[in-house]
């Protein structure tokens, strides 16, 4: 579990990114990504930029599992791995789940899946043999595709937050 890592790792580097711990610096980014009627589409609605503000702390994500992705030097949005809340549906699927948002100005460039890829990498190398889980609206066809390519498979789809719901448990390794 992520309890038991050491946090912060070394920054991450694949071929475009670094993954790397928040900073201070980030925190322009995270409300950007939080406030996007873009990005809040599939998970819920753009959170208000006034409260944002007044709520988030000075270094937003300082916690295990937190990764803001980085291109040139740039935050361009987050991967997370979380432990899931042991009341959730379907508990028996995993226990860290994992999550991702990138500014619109970053899709269909496969950084998500590039970014992505590279976390699970981690947590497999951190937590051997722990289980990863993935939620996403059916209607996210986008992060539907990426889900498969990144090895995970559907275990249920379910009725929350107003939509349907894909649950998705990953296989321990990335698709080819």
């Amino acid at each position: 579990m992520l309890g038991s890592v050491v946090w912060p790792p070394e920054p991450i580097r694949t071929e475009r990114l670094v993954l790397r711990q928040s900073e201070g610096r980030d925190r322009a980014t995270i409300i950007e990504l939080l406030a996007s009627p873009e990005v809040g589409l599939y998970v819920g609605g753009a959170q208000d930029r006034d409260e944002l503000e007044r709520a988030l702390p000075e270094v937003p994500g300082e916690r295990p599992g937190f990764f803001v992705v980085e291109l040139d030097g740039a935050a361009i949005g987050t991967v997370t791995l979380s432990g899931r809340n042991p009341e959730s549906l379907y508990p028996e699927a995993g226990g860290t789940e994992l999550g991702y948002l990138f500014l619109p100005d970053a899709w269909g460039r496969g950084y998500a899946g590039e970014a992505c890829a590279a976390a699970l990498d981690w947590f497999a190398s951190a937590c051997p043999g722990e289980a990863v889980v993935l939620s996403t609206q059916t209607a996210n066809e986008r992060s539907l595709r990426l889900a498969s390519k990144l090895g995970f498979t559907e275990v249920a789809r379910y009725h929350a937050y107003g939509a349907e719901q894909c649950l998705a448990s990953w296989s321990g390794r990335v698709q080819p």
